[in-house]
């Protein structure tokens, strides 16, 4: 981990803690990434951080969707057969349920946001393919 580029990225760090390498869920993701779950009781909010370059496969939410609070840095959000939107501390990303996409760190900076579970009965997630390398370095 590259502390200081982290910290400059970022905005001088973090308002949560990063917390520990993401290694429960790293075959779903391309590259360092670091997960902090704030609360699993009614709500579950994870603060997920990136690594440069680092992006998770695409995934579809049943039931209930996501909801992403940008917090830090620069990534990407994009949802099958649409074009990746940029993302920058502040945008709000919802997802709904049965929506394939994924979301990640731009190839120069490292990215964060709040995950929330929005909660639904019978609510679960669905890993897919990684995101093809070609379609990622079109991006910016």
């Amino acid at each position: 981990m590259d502390k200081q580029q982290m910290d400059k990225d970022l905005g001088g760090g973090s308002v949560f803690p990063i917390g520990e390498e993401n290694t429960a869920f790293a075959q779903y993701f391309t590259g360092e990434c670091y997960l902090n779950m704030l609360t699993a009781k009614g709500v579950g909010i994870g603060n997920v951080t990136f690594a440069p370059k680092t992006i998770n496969n695409w995934h579809i939410h049943h039931k209930g969707g996501q909801i992403l609070l940008v917090t830090g840095g620069r990534g990407y959000y994009q949802e099958w057969g649409k074009e990746a939107l940029e993302l920058h501390p502040g945008d709000v990303v919802n997802i709904p349920p049965e929506v394939k996409h994924w979301h990640g760190a731009a190839a120069d900076s490292w990215f964060q946001h709040l995950a929330i579970e929005v909660p639904a009965e019978g609510a679960s997630n669905e890993w897919l393919e990684k995101v093809s390398e070609a379609d990622y370095q079109k991006l910016k």
